[in-house]
């Protein structure tokens, strides 16, 4: 046991940083999620396709950097939350917001069949109705995945 002390004692400071950071992402995602919920379309989930965020943007090369630091930040978020999984932090929030900010194929589908399942859908069509939006459609059958 006086190890475990001695190794706490030794690793201090990443410890408290780790705790801050945990924090500020629970905060963070307090603020942000719901307001991502809430602005989403009320069809968004049962499109066939989404069309690519390029396509509205105008000027390429700042899109192109706005998408490589979104997966940069998405992959981090991703590696922190395997890390919380063992250390202190919300892991399983913290990956799934690194999932959200990354592209990857087959995610449209992925969440498609997340939003499928009742305990994830009632809640966030809870978050809606809260706000006054309509709820969100769930898709139905294997469509689009």
């Amino acid at each position: 046991m006086s190890e475990l002390w001695d190794w706490i004692r030794d690793h201090q400071m990443a410890l408290e940083t780790l705790g801050g950071l945990s924090l500020a992402l629970l905060l963070l995602s307090l603020v942000v999620f719901p307001l991502v919920v809430v602005n989403l379309p009320a069809d968004y989930f049962v499109r066939e396709r989404r069309s690519p965020a390029r396509q509205t943007r105008r000027h390429p090369l700042v899109w192109g950097g706005v998408a490589v630091a979104q997966n940069i930040l998405g992959a981090i978020l991703i590696v922190a939350g395997f890390a919380m999984l063992v250390l202190p932090g919300q892991g399983i929030l913290t990956i799934l917001m690194g999932l959200a900010l990354t592209n990857f194929p087959g995610k449209f589908a992925l969440e498609r069949r997340l939003f499928r399942r009742p305990a994830v859908n009632r809640p966030l069509n809870r978050i809606r109705r809260f706000a006054g939006r309509p709820e969100l459609e769930v898709p139905t059958g294997d469509s689009g995945s």
